[in-house]
């Protein structure tokens, strides 16, 4: 099995990266956070991958960090994730935010992602109780009010990820109370980045 690779990158996709390793290009899924990251062509990366054999085909997951790797691997354990759907999930959400929502029990915030309806959200929401570890979970995101999903509603329709309007949700100051000053206050955040 193909644990990890190193090498620079010599192509970027919509959602894979093909690296050289010893001459060999080898091409790479991997989660849009790890796109944005990348920097560019001739850069130099490392991934934890995940090799899946099908009949037809060897695809190949890649990822920044373990505990990712370790995320993803659980994802794809739920009846009716595959590993596109589980891509798209670890695109979408960060780890943080999905085991919040997890230990709330919050179907709305899986639901955002591309993919994933009510029965997928609602099966993996009981599936993924107790293989997750959501200890933390709660410091590390506050929990999301209805306003605030009004601002993460706003700002995926922008086409900010839903990871990028946490982070902007995270930097609005308390006293801005009402959408419409969250709003404000995230896009200027967004502007300085």
């Amino acid at each position: 099995m193909i644990a990890s690779l190193r090498g620079p990158i010599q192509f970027i996709g919509s959602d894979s990266l093909v690296i050289n390793v010893g001459g060999v290009g080898i091409r790479v899924s991997v989660p849009r956070t790890v796109l944005e990251d990348v920097g560019g062509v001739g850069r130099s990366i490392f991934l934890h991958t995940h090799l899946i054999v099908r009949e037809q085909e060897l695809s190949l997951y890649g990822f920044e960090s373990a505990e990712d790797l370790q995320l993803f691997e659980v994802l794809l354990t739920v009846n009716g994730v595959g590993p596109k759907v589980a891509l798209s999930i670890l695109s979408t959400l960060s780890p943080e935010l999905l085991k919040s929502a997890i230990m709330r029990e919050e179907t709305a915030v899986l639901q955002r992602v591309p993919g994933i309806g009510k029965k997928t959200a609602e099966r993996m929401m009981f599936q993924l109780r107790d293989k997750i570890d959501v200890t933390g979970a709660e410091a590390g995101i506050s929990l999301v009010t209805d306003v605030d999903a009004d601002v993460i509603d706003f700002l995926t329709g922008l086409g900010f990820s839903i990871v990028e309007a946490q982070a902007a949700l995270q930097n609005i100051p308390r006293e801005a109370q009402t959408v419409d000053e969250r709003v404000q206050y995230a896009l200027q955040y967004m502007d300085q980045r």
